[in-house]
């Protein structure tokens, strides 16, 4: 199954809620991938840009999708990105077949 990097960040409410009421979110996010048939690796939160990154398996682009159009439209996420990762076997793929693409750079 195809692995996801997703960074999200929360809204200013949201962080007030939560501190009003911890809660582990990494086991509702287990629960939202899940229900599409994938699994949670990881659940980090971090100092930065992002509030925290997540990392999932999910069984194709569309089902990952769900999640994200489900999450994102909670009203608790101020940024949601995801991130398709590539295996170092698809990426070889992927550089054997760019050798058969013939680019051409634009006013050549």
């Amino acid at each position: 199954m195809p692995l996801y990097l997703t960074t999200f960040s929360y809204t200013p409410e949201a962080w007030a809620r939560l501190i009003s009421h911890p809660e582990d979110r990494a086991q509702a996010a287990q629960a939202y991938i899940e229900s599409v048939g994938g699994k949670l690796h990881g659940f980090w939160y971090a100092f930065g840009a992002h509030d925290g990154y997540s990392l999932w398996e999910a069984p194709d682009n569309v089902s990952m999708a769900a999640v994200a159009l489900a999450i994102s439209g909670g009203g608790a996420i101020s940024s949601f990105e995801t991130t398709v990762l590539l295996t170092v076997g698809e990426t070889m793929e992927a550089m054997r077949a760019a050798g058969q693409v013939h680019y051409r750079a634009p006013g050549a």
